[in-house]
């Protein structure tokens, strides 16, 4: 049988614990080079309302005896929010929601496990991989975790951070006060630690210990200039960084050397990531991200992380990989399982008996 399982299901049975486990197992397994990923593509295209984005990606771990496609049909824009252009998906399909789908499939026979709505998945694999980053660069005695941004993938970063060090406190910025307030209020309900709203990313520097970003600005969120010496910074995409804030980082490791995508784009459109020094660009910040180490090779010892407690760290998290939905994307089919949730449809739905 193949299981489909809901968001809603998902957030019931699947915690960040599980997902910084799996994900731990996934890097060590893909710094032994046994796990592969197709880098991200994008395909776009104009639509009747601006932009449409078509986006896939896949990963094979052998040790979880699975392998995963990722795809997102998606409307995109890109508004000016704040002071900064940002990129926002549209909810345009019936019920006002967004389209995002995982498919599952054992190595082993090539049937489909699997079938789910991505947007959890996501949520968690980002934050997670944030979350080591932490473990591995942040100093131990940390006590301020900042974070900027304050939409869906910013929760996942306060959950992890506060797995993996004993924060006493969070302090967060948004531009957009409305959600700012709302989060605060949600997501200190969630962790055993303070949480209040700043009123400027300066605000947020100047306390933070760590400092986390995780929104979708496709330009820099706050004044490099103010980094501290013994930060931890994270980003969960290299534009939200300025020049000045990647001058200032004594040892920074990334996801994967692979810092943008495959992108397919039809003549007419403007793909404001693609513009400028911004988004997806490949010289953001004058890194060069073929010769900077990555999460694997820093869980595995390969490379070291903080010498001190005065060093600048930054895990950047400039892009992902399908390896990470198939690691997750297991120990959720693996916790479904023993707990009876999803539902099972016939396999041979998704199976044919024809050469294909």
């Amino acid at each position: 049988m193949t299981l489909v399982l809901s968001i809603e299901e998902q957030r019931e049975i699947l915690d960040m614990k599980n997902v910084l486990e799996v994900l731990e197992i996934l890097y060590k397994e893909e710094a032994a080079g046994r796990a592969l990923s197709r880098r991200r593509s994008d395909t776009i295209v104009p639509n009747k309302t601006g932009v449409y984005g078509l986006k896939s990606m896949d990963g094979v771990v052998p040790a979880f005896d699975v392998g995963v496609v990722r795809i997102n049909s998606d409307v995109i824009t890109w508004p000016v929010i704040g002071k900064t252009k940002r990129r926002v998906k549209v909810p345009a399909a019936p019920g006002g929601r967004w389209v995002g789908l995982m498919l599952l499939f054992s190595i082993s026979t090539g049937e489909p496990l699997a079938i789910m709505p991505d947007g959890f998945v996501q949520r968690m694999r980002v934050g997670g991989t944030s979350g080591l980053g932490v473990k591995y660069l942040a100093r131990q005695d940390v006590k301020v975790l900042g974070l900027i941004g304050s939409g869906w993938q910013a929760g996942a970063q306060v959950l992890a951070a506060c797995e993996v060090r004993n924060f006493e406190r969070v302090v967060v910025y948004s531009p957009n006060r409305e959600n700012l307030v709302n989060f605060v209020d949600e997501i200190g309900r969630e962790v055993q630690v303070e949480v209040s709203a700043a009123d400027s990313s300066e605000e947020v520097l100047s306390a933070a210990d760590v400092l986390l970003c995780a929104t979708n600005s496709i330009q820099p969120v706050f004044d490099g200039l103010l980094v501290r010496p013994g930060q931890h910074l994270g980003c969960i995409r290299h534009c939200e960084f300025d020049e000045n804030a990647f001058k200032r980082i004594d040892r920074m490791i990334i996801h994967s050397p692979n810092a943008s995508p495959m992108h397919q784009v039809m003549d007419e459109v403007q793909m404001e990531e693609l513009a400028g020094d911004q988004g997806w660009a490949d010289d953001h910040g004058g890194v060069d991200w073929n010769n900077v180490p990555t999460v694997s090779q820093l869980i595995t010892g390969q490379v070291e992380g903080r010498k001190s407690d005065e060093e600048v760290t930054c895990f950047a998290n400039n892009i992902g990989l399908g390896v990470q939905f198939a690691a997750v994307g297991a120990r959720l089919l693996q916790i479904a399982r023993e707990k009876g949730v999803g539902h099972e449809l016939p396999t041979e739905w998704f199976t044919q008996n024809v050469h294909p």
